[in-house]
């Protein structure tokens, strides 16, 4: 089983969840973690982790602070209702906010959770349930911190290698979707311990279309 950290906020994190998704279809395993960038990337965190996301109020922080909690404890809370669900649920939030540009806030979420067919009133009771999705999102970020996540998706392969895989470029077509995975397995458990690939500034990346 591959784990793939992801956070609502990351595009890069969107084309690595629906990447998945095709491989998932062919057999491929994959669990959904989570990972928040903006407990990661918080300035009280630099030296030692002092900030939580999982001890801010609702309503308080930034926009981003704010849509990102509230998506991940609804992520927590479809995942009640089974793996399938939470994926769909996933995929549906992730399309609405990268893909539809709209907002990541309460009414997406409910209309993610509606599009994908979730047990509405489970899904609100489980959402209500605010001290246990925190607890289950703690744990996650917690576990995120262990392996040393600090981007999004992070892929972590079941023989332990993990790595932050930057895909500039979308695809739901299997073949393409096998390729890429292959050609990132590969890197990642080469013998030549290949830590970093970054392009040179004047070479930028294509921008980012569908493959």
């Amino acid at each position: 089983m591959t784990d793939l950290y992801f956070d609502f906020l990351c595009p890069y994190a969107w084309r690595g969840v629906e990447l998945a998704e095709v491989l998932r279809a062919e057999g491929e395993p994959f669990r959904l973690r989570h990972y928040s960038l903006v407990e990661g990337n918080h300035a009280d965190n630099a030296a030692e982790l002092t900030w939580r996301l999982t001890e801010q109020p609702h309503g308080e922080g930034t926009p981003y602070q704010q849509g990102s909690l509230r998506a991940f404890l609804a992520s927590h809370a479809a995942a009640q209702q089974g793996e399938a669900a939470h994926w769909a649920f996933a995929l549906a939030l992730y399309r609405a906010v990268h893909e539809a540009k709209g907002t990541l806030d309460e009414a997406t979420i409910q209309a993610a959770a509606e599009s994908v067919g979730l047990n509405l009133e489970r899904f609100a009771a489980d959402l209500a349930d605010d001290q246990a999705r925190r607890a289950d999102l703690r744990a996650e970020l917690d576990a995120a911190r262990e392996v040393g996540v600090f981007g999004t998706p992070t892929f972590v392969l079941p023989s332990g290698e993990a790595a932050y895989y930057r895909f500039e470029t979308l695809t739901r077509d299997p073949a393409a979707a096998r390729d890429w995975w292959s050609l990132y397995r590969t890197v990642l458990t080469s013998k030549a311990e290949i830590g970093t690939i970054k392009r040179a500034k004047n070479r930028p990346p294509r921008k980012g279309g569908q493959a």
